[in-house]
């Protein structure tokens, strides 16, 4: 009996043991305790990290998107695919791109300002003088791959003139509004300098950057993400553009050189618009002047020559050999605007002056008859 009795305590002091090995060590788990893969902790942080990253993400597209009134154009620019697919209109697949690259402009320039927060002068300069006109080039680069060098001149030279009398003239004449009592005032000197420039077409561009913002509203890496999905937009709904501008004259009887002239350079300045106005009515006439002024010379020392570099890289050679008609819009432009800014005051009336002379210059080139047109499209150069 005793024997017995030892054993059996022999053999539940080795069970007791065994159990007691087990909860010490991993190498003996017990077949009927559950395998806990993630503690609750776990659980919470990952539900923390995965609400952080929606927020962030819904909190950027509100300011990004729903931020400004003008991204109500932005449905138009799906349309245009979809009428591309059902019905092969070009007028309205060319209207509809022209609305919704509109809006894609001013955001990518919104977000170029935004990332040009997180970096030093010269490269904040690099980023405004690439992305600040990067809609003309984009428009440009696609119209180069289809052969259609007027295209690229002619739109080219329609933002300069853009810029010199749409967008100067309607930030003019807001501020002359706005400040109806008085004239505004700006720095006689640096204008004086940046017309001199536009006609001999020489300088280092260096534009005056300043703003209101003084912190960024959205983050480096969220400026880069959503400045590539805008150029990509840009340049998806530019493709339809250009592929479509040959139809669009003819559904709407205009000449191709009013299209390039006129219309198109509405959609690469809108940021340029908006901003120069918003400038002016708060009598900020020298960065409304910066804008104007600095995004024409932009175009003729930045856009204009890198397209002739891509041109020659693409084998699809591009001149500066702009017709006289053309040349003589451009040169007087600039001898009217500088003679409206010489003595470094501004008042609505003048504003109204610029205007009107945009329009003149509209209405010249629809009349106008391009020489190269009828040679190369005969069939579009209209009676």
């Amino acid at each position: 009996m005793k024997r017995a009795i030892s054993v059996g305590s022999l053999e539940g002091r080795g069970v007791i043991e065994l159990e007691n090995a087990s909860l010490l060590s991993p190498s003996f788990p017990r077949k009927d305790a559950p395998f806990v893969k993630d503690s609750p902790i776990d659980h919470e942080c990952q539900n923390f990290s995965q609400d952080v990253i929606r927020s962030k993400v819904l909190s950027s597209i509100k300011v990004v998107v729903f931020s400004t009134k003008i991204n109500l154009l932005m449905p138009f620019g799906p349309l245009a695919i979809l009428i591309d697919k059902l019905f092969h209109s070009h007028g309205w697949v060319f209207l509809f791109s022209l609305l919704g690259i509109i809006p894609l402009a001013e955001r990518l320039g919104y977000t170029t300002e935004q990332l040009a927060f997180f970096t030093g002068p010269a490269v904040g300069g690099l980023l405004y003088a690439t992305f600040g006109n990067a809609t003309e080039l984009i428009i440009s680069i696609h119209a180069l791959k289809s052969g259609l060098i007027r295209l690229v001149q002619q739109s080219l030279l329609g933002s300069i003139l853009s810029n010199l009398l749409l967008v100067l003239g309607c930030a003019l004449f807001a501020g002359g509004l706005v400040f109806h009592k008085r004239e505004q005032v700006f720095n006689h000197a640096d204008a004086a300098v940046d017309f001199g420039l536009l006609l001999m077409a020489d300088k280092s561009f260096n534009e005056d950057t300043s703003n209101d913002a003084e912190v960024p509203e959205i983050s480096m890496w969220e400026s880069m993400i959503w400045i590539s999905i805008l150029t990509g937009g840009i340049s998806i709904l530019s493709e339809y553009l250009v592929s479509t501008i040959e139809g669009a004259s003819k559904e709407f009887q205009m000449p191709v050189a009013f299209l390039s002239v006129i219309l198109l350079p509405l959609v690469g300045n809108a940021a340029e618009h908006v901003g120069s106005v918003m400038f002016a009515v708060k009598d900020k006439l020298d960065i409304s002047l910066g804008v104007a002024v600095g995004s024409s010379i932009q175009i003729s020392m930045f856009v204009i020559p890198l397209c002739v570099v891509v041109g020659w890289m693409i084998e699809c050679p591009m001149d500066l050999n702009f017709q006289p008609f053309e040349t003589t819009s451009l040169f007087m432009s600039v001898i009217i605007v500088a003679f409206m800014l010489h003595n470094g005051t501004s008042n609505y009336f003048k504003g109204m002056v610029l205007i009107l002379c945009y329009l003149i210059v509209s209405a010249s080139f629809y009349e106008h008859i391009d020489p190269m047109s009828i040679e190369d499209n005969p069939s579009i150069a209209g009676p």
